[in-house]
């Protein structure tokens, strides 16, 4: 549960008074590590897609296409083979996170990200081992068993962890590592690409990121929540008072922690009917959805995957465009820095704004020069640069909005009864929705071609337009009080309330089956 505050009886909030400690910091951080292994994977399988010797192994049709002079620069790499071998991550993904669920009531949150970091361990070492296609693509499924359950747990970790007044800033840091490693493939593909066995190295190394996630996680605590879940009280209080200091009414906290995991026990087995069925849970349903497809066909994310091979469509050489890949991602690394500072200054929904008016005009201006310029050859190389320069703008605005806001506002919406599986619903709808557009997004820039991204433009257009007015601003509410900011909302207040902005009276634990 976030400190700060909870909400009384008649809605006000009362202090829980300590202040962000050194232990909470840190243990925040080392929990976030856990981006560290979607962030390499995301990073690692564009570039080598476009690794010579990687494809004469596994996929020797694609490289017949590049020496095909009359094929569409466009189709080059439209490949289900090839786009398999990226997707199959995220439907092991998919089913994972919805399992992480129900194995989080066993093993608690720090349970199961040491179980997704030994996965992705395994599946790093069986990638890099690989001797033909189904082997490669069983460790990639490994990966993706380790991606949905840290993706599941994590995000929560930290919403339960942090103070409400710090909840979007350290909640960041869970991007943040998913843009470093995102940093660090794209920088290893870079010095891979010369090696024969380059690809080799550059998917065996997603072991490390495990490692790191793996030993961390040995040295948490469990979150509060996560213990009183279990009946583990006397830890939760010792864990509570690590993380919050001395100076924190850590006993006050505690009890309405244990008063909300109560309230929400007699539901628990039924979370998931609960979330589908029952009206009041209509809003956190809604944007368990809404808010990765945000994420999702902003477009940045496959454009993340795929950049080196669209930097070759463009016109860029092999190194060239492993380059360009590097320098994207590097961009998008520093505006999480700016995204920390403000998150919790300014909001979520300014964020929302701000990242769509760039990602707008950026993808319009790269479908003019791609359409302007690529249909009479290669792209010249002051186009080709301001392609680089707008895409890697277009990174900035992503990375200061959808990119840390698909992690930090499911972690924070959902309430405890239902918590844990509305996450894995939206882990999994983002796992899903990525397996969609890996799988389908070379075929679309074959087709589309630089029409691809004003298609992404108007879904930006049309999906920021409904979270402007359908998502309540969630900057600073304790999550003992996210409730009310439904309650008050002028459309789901119809759901959630009584109609009127007011509060449902509270059923009992014992009326609630």
């Amino acid at each position: 549960m976030a400190a700060g505050a909870v909400e009384s009886g008649h809605g006000s909030p009362l202090a829980y008074g300590g202040e962000l400690t050194f232990t909470v910091v840190i243990t925040c951080l080392v929990a976030a590590s856990g981006g560290l292994i979607f962030g390499y994977d995301i990073g690692i399988s564009g570039g080598v897609s476009q690794m010579k010797p990687f494809l004469q192994a596994f996929f020797p049709k694609v490289l017949r296409r590049m020496a095909d002079a009359k094929r569409s620069q466009y189709c080059i790499f439209d490949s289900h083979a090839l786009t398999s071998f990226t997707s199959s991550l995220y439907i092991a993904g998919l089913v994972s996170s919805f399992a992480a669920g129900r194995v989080t009531r066993s093993l608690g949150r720090r349970g199961v990200m040491l179980l997704g970091g030994a996965l992705f361990f395994a599946g790093g070492a069986m990638t890099g081992a690989a001797m033909n296609l189904a082997m490669l693509i069983v460790g990639r499924m490994l990966l993706g068993f380790g991606v949905g359950f840290t993706n599941q747990a994590t995000p929560l970790y930290l919403a339960e962890m942090a103070p409400a007044r710090w909840r979007g800033s350290l909640g960041v840091a869970f991007q943040f590592f998913l843009a470093l490693g995102i940093l660090i493939a794209n920088l290893v593909n870079y010095g891979t690409a010369r090696l024969e066995w380059g690809w080799r190295l550059s998917l065996g190394l997603a072991g490390a990121p495990a490692i790191v996630i793996f030993v961390g996680a040995l040295f948490l605590t469990d979150t509060p929540s996560s213990f009183i879940m279990r009946g583990k009280a006397d830890l939760a209080r010792s864990a509570l008072l690590r993380v919050r200091g001395a100076s924190a009414n850590v006993d006050a906290e505690l009890k309405d922690i244990t008063r909300a995991v109560e309230a929400s026990r007699s539901s628990e087995e039924g979370a998931f009917r609960k979330l589908f069925a029952d009206r009041q849970y209509r809003p956190h349903l809604t944007f368990s959805v809404v808010v990765p497809l945000c994420h999702q066909l902003s477009g940045m994310m496959v454009l993340t995957f795929f950049s080196p091979l669209v930097f070759r469509i463009a016109g860029f050489g092999s190194n060239a465009a492993l380059m360009g890949a590097v320098i994207l991602a590097a961009v998008k690394f520093g505006s999480l820095i700016l995204s920390t500072l403000v998150i919790d200054r300014y909001g979520r929904k300014v964020l929302v704004m701000v990242g769509a008016v760039i990602m707008v005009v950026c993808q319009v201006a790269n479908a003019w020069i791609m359409g302007a310029q690529a249909a009479n050859g290669p792209i010249p190389r002051a186009y080709g640069v301001a392609l680089l320069v707008l895409t890697c703008v277009q990174g900035a605005g992503f990375g200061m909005s959808w990119a840390p806001l698909i992690w930090i506002i499911p972690g924070e919406i959902f309430p405890m009864e239902i918590r844990s599986a509305g996450q894995s619903v939206s882990v999994s709808t983002t796992l899903g929705l990525t397996f969609l557009q890996t799988q389908t997004f070379l075929a679309l820039l074959c087709r589309l071609k630089y029409a691809t991204f004003a298609y992404y433009a108007a879904w930006v257009v049309a999906l920021t337009a409904f979270v402007l007015v359908f998502l309540p601003e969630t900057k600073g509410v304790p999550l003992e009080s996210m409730g009310s900011v439904w309650e008050r909302h002028w459309y789901w207040k119809r759901f959630v309330g009584d109609g009127h902005g007011r509060r449902k009276p509270a059923s009992s634990p014992s009326a609630s089956t």
